[in-house]
C-alpha cells in the first residue's frame, strides 16, 4: 500500500508542475527515445558489417578440414549449415541488384 501512495504522490508532483514542464519533459523524453534508437541501430549496422560472408567461412573451414583440424563429419555438418546460409546471401543479394 505504500508503494501505491508513492506513485500516487509522485504523479501528484508530476501533475503540480504545470503543463509547460509536462511538456518539455515529454519533449526531453522523446529525444532519449530517438537517440537511443539511433544509437542501436548503428551499433546492429556495424555488426551485420563486421559478420564474415559464408563463402568466406566455408573456405576457411575448407582448410581446416584439409589440414586434419576437422574430420569427415564435422566438415559435412559445418557445410550444410554454410550452403544454406550462402545461398540465402546470394538470393539477397539478386534481390538488392
Amino acid at each position: 500500500m505504500n508503494k501505491a501512495l508513492t506513485t500516487a504522490t509522485t504523479w501528484g508532483r508530476l501533475l503540480d508542475l504545470g503543463i509547460e514542464s509536462l511538456i518539455v519533459w515529454v519533449a526531453v523524453l522523446a529525444v532519449m527515445v530517438c537517440i537511443a534508437f539511433y544509437v542501436v541501430q548503428k551499433v546492429r549496422s556495424q555488426a551485420i558489417q563486421k559478420e564474415p560472408i559464408a563463402g568466406e567461412l566455408l573456405s576457411n573451414f575448407r582448410e581446416l578440414h584439409s589440414q586434419g583440424v576437422l574430420d569427415d563429419a564435422e566438415y559435412r555438418t559445418i557445410k550444410t549449415a554454410l550452403t544454406a546460409r550462402l545461398s540465402k546471401e546470394l538470393k539477397d543479394n539478386d534481390q538488392k541488384g
